[in-house]
């Protein structure tokens, strides 16, 4: 049996420290290199019924493994708060991850509260989710009912035995495929596809990826295998290049670049010149998006990161369990992202040359992708 390399106990971070003198939000905080703060990512379960061989896998994460208390979880209520207050300081779009957060019990009900929330502007809150889809055909019209906009679905493989062996759970690709058509149907778009891709295990794969979801109404986008914390043995010679991923649909189907959507946007887009739609390139690997980074991360128990590739968060949940006021954990917020550097993206080079083992990241079940 592997050893447990990854203990969620080890992760909390220090609390905040809480500035003497109360600040109101302006919704136009910046961090040291100019960032704004935009996007946030909510972790709501560190559990997952898949063991994706990049993200959990089975030799870590088997029946041995301890997960989360429910006490050790951010409630409905905290994480709402917690939302509030980033939205007052710019935050436009929530993300809700995990883990699978369809696992987390009445999941829909969330969604009502964080629907509720409105832009520094007044706007309706971009509100999306990203799922394996293994639940997704039962739950998509509730989910759409309580205010969800749209859905991200994870789908390594159209053929049923490479999928079942990236999931690592037998899981049938039919039903993922049923979970997107019913995302459709209620509205929960446009819905896109990640595919992450592992050189030498579902490359094959892309092709037909391609060809499936042309002229579909959903966005297919290709995920380099990342360096995300020290449980999926992460090599580099595992990693296909966007670069080469464009090459090979290019050669079947011609492609077009495309402008970004905004600032910020992890995936560089294209389209097929025949009209064919959309596809994107997420090249989290050889060609670092550090420079207009925009996103902070909240774990399932409350801990902060403002980088997927950190190495310890800020623990806001003890912020809110030791009764501080909004005001003052605005305050606290406010202070980290206007320290925040954060670049791992631009400087991997000689950290990427360290044994996986040694390299202290927050592992992407903790606090998703």
């Amino acid at each position: 049996m592997a050893e447990k390399i990854i203990m969620m106990t080890e992760q909390r971070g220090a609390a905040p420290v809480i500035p003497a003198t109360p600040e109101t939000p302006t919704g136009l905080l910046s961090d040291r290199l100019a960032r704004p703060l935009r996007d946030l990512r909510i972790s709501v379960t560190d559990r997952c019924n898949f063991r994706c061989v990049y993200c959990m896998p089975k030799a870590v994460f088997n029946s041995d493994y301890q997960y989360l208390p429910h006490k050790a979880l951010l409630s409905f209520e905290e994480i709402t708060r917690l939302a509030r207050i980033f939205v007052a300081h710019g935050v436009e779009k929530i993300r809700l991850t995990g883990g699978e957060p369809l696992l987390r019990k009445d999941i829909e009900k969330l969604i009502a509260m964080l629907a509720r929330l409105k832009t520094a502007s007044g706007q309706p809150l971009d509100l999306t989710l990203t799922t394996n889809a293994s639940l997704l055909a039962r739950k998509a019209q509730a989910l759409k009912d309580a205010g969800l906009q749209r859905v991200t679905v994870s789908l390594d493989a159209l053929d049923n035995q490479t999928f079942r062996r990236m999931n690592d759970v037998d899981f049938d690709v039919r039903d993922v495929l049923q979970g997107l058509e019913q995302a459709h149907k209620v509205g929960l778009g446009p819905v896109k596809v990640n595919m992450v891709v592992k050189a030498g295990m579902n490359d094959q794969e892309i092709l037909p990826m391609a060809r499936y979801f042309r002229h579909s109404p959903f966005i297919l986008r290709f995920i380099e295998y990342m360096d995300v914390g020290a449980s999926n043995g992460w090599k580099m010679d595992e990693v296909l290049p966007s670069a080469q991923v464009v090459e090979r649909i290019h050669a079947e189907f011609p492609l077009q670049a495309l402008d970004a959507n905004y600032s910020g946007e992890t995936a560089t887009r294209w389209r097929y010149a025949d009209g064919g739609g959309e596809i994107g390139m997420i090249s989290s690997v050889t060609q670092a998006f550090c420079g207009d980074c925009t996103r902070a991360r909240l774990s399932t128990e409350g801990q902060l990161y403002t980088c997927l590739f950190a190495s310890s968060g800020h623990d806001l949940r003890a912020l809110l369990r030791d009764g501080h006021s909004d005001n003052a954990i605005s305050g606290a917020l406010a202070q980290l992202w206007r320290a925040r550097a954060d670049r791992y993206s631009e400087l991997r080079t000689a950290q990427t040359a360290l044994p996986q083992a040694e390299q202290r990241k927050v592992e992407m079940s903790y606090i998703g992708g």
